[in-house]
């Protein structure tokens, strides 16, 4: 009899581990050269530049739009630090990569644009994402310090004027879904109650009965806060709570703007919470881990794992990014969706630890 999960936690559980064999088996038995994943990485990162601009062309003319950069916000970081590492490869095997780095830089700037102009925390994400990424490339080939002063303000600096640049565009076309002060007023208005109520209620495993908004139908634990995307849990028919639009109309009960460590204790307690922190830090530790060994293998004219190497780069940055963005700062970074997205990333760094052995 097939085990059926109960709540959103054990599906949660059950999606992962789906996710987690599928990119195993995927990562070994696909061969996985630097060209193809340098292909990849391109079409990729030409595919979401498309993505982000549609997205924001639909909001501009107030047809409506679906948030792209929420879900997919990662994997568009995976994709162009992935393409900078293998110019990074190819750059030092003497290949010519002027053009492509062109290229890829003209998609960077083009998405920062677009995914920073549909939403703040997108752009909190990517310039912390490629300020990670930058460090581990040149760590990974043994460049000079990435982190300089100079690069310090400067990523600052960017992030500074990007936001500078969002509010007087928001005050300009009188569009305050624009405005970062905005964002800031509703984090102050919407989180606070949160994090007190939060507080006041969660417990070891899960939080108090009934203080969810569903009130009796609250078990105290996996109440659907904290889920993957609601499309698949109504394909597959399962009974669960689900918020909707809550999220927007009950903003006092549980805030998405709220940090993720407190969404995340709330719905599965402080147990579950160090849980989700212990498979951050394995997955980092790995990931830097077998990054060094690949580098060992390189250093050693073994040209064999490049390809994984420049993966590993891309999917370890972007999934450091997005725990940070959504542990410490916006929940919804790792939530639904983009939780999806978070243990593919995930998976992406653990399947390099892994070998099938084949007859």
């Amino acid at each position: 009899m097939p085990f059926i999960a109960e709540n959103h936690f054990q599906f949660i559980l059950e999606i992962g581990a789906i996710i987690f064999a599928t990119i195993i088996f995927t990562i070994n038995l696909v061969p996985i050269s630097l060209s193809i994943i340098t292909f990849l990485s391109l079409f990729l990162s030409v595919g979401f530049t498309l993505l982000f601009g549609a997205d924001l062309l639909m909001l501009f003319l107030s047809f409506g739009q679906n948030e792209f950069t929420h879900p997919f916000g990662p994997i568009a970081l995976l994709a162009i630090i992935t393409a900078l590492a293998s110019l990074k490869v190819m750059e030092s095997s003497g290949v010519n990569v002027t053009g492509l780095k062109k290229l890829v830089f003209g998609l960077l700037i083009a998405i920062t644009i677009f995914g920073g102009l549909m939403h703040r925390s997108f752009l909190l994400l990517w310039l912390l994402g490629l300020f990670i990424g930058y460090f581990i490339i040149s760590k990974s080939f043994r460049q000079k310090s990435f982190l300089t002063f100079k690069r310090i303000l400067m990523f600052l600096g960017i992030g500074a004027g990007g936001f500078l640049t969002l509010e007087i565009l928001s005050q300009v076309l009188s569009m305050d879904v624009f405005s970062p002060l905005l964002r800031i007023a509703r984090i102050e208005q919407n989180s606070l109650p949160s994090l007190k109520m939060v507080l006041q209620n969660t417990q070891l495993i899960g939080h108090t009965p009934g203080s969810a908004f569903w009130g009796a139908q609250d078990t105290g634990f996996a109440s659907g806060y904290i889920s993957l995307p609601m499309s698949f849990i109504i394909m597959f028919g399962l009974p669960f709570p689900l918020f909707y639009g809550l999220l927007v109309t009950k903003k006092d009960m549980v805030d998405y703007m709220l940090p993720g460590i407190f969404g995340y204790a709330f719905d599965f307690g402080y147990l579950g919470l160090i849980a989700l922190l212990g498979l951050s830090i394995i997955t980092i530790v790995v990931g830097l881990k077998m990054l060094n060994v690949y580098r060992t293998k390189r250093e050693k004219n073994n040209k064999k794992y490049l390809g994984r190497e420049v993966l590993l780069i891309g999917s370890l940055s972007a999934f450091i990014a997005q725990a940070l963005i959504g542990l410490f700062i916006f929940n919804r970074s790792i939530n639904g969706t983009a939780l999806l997205t978070f243990i593919v990333l995930s998976a992406l760094v653990i399947a390099h630890v892994v070998t099938l052995k084949r007859d």
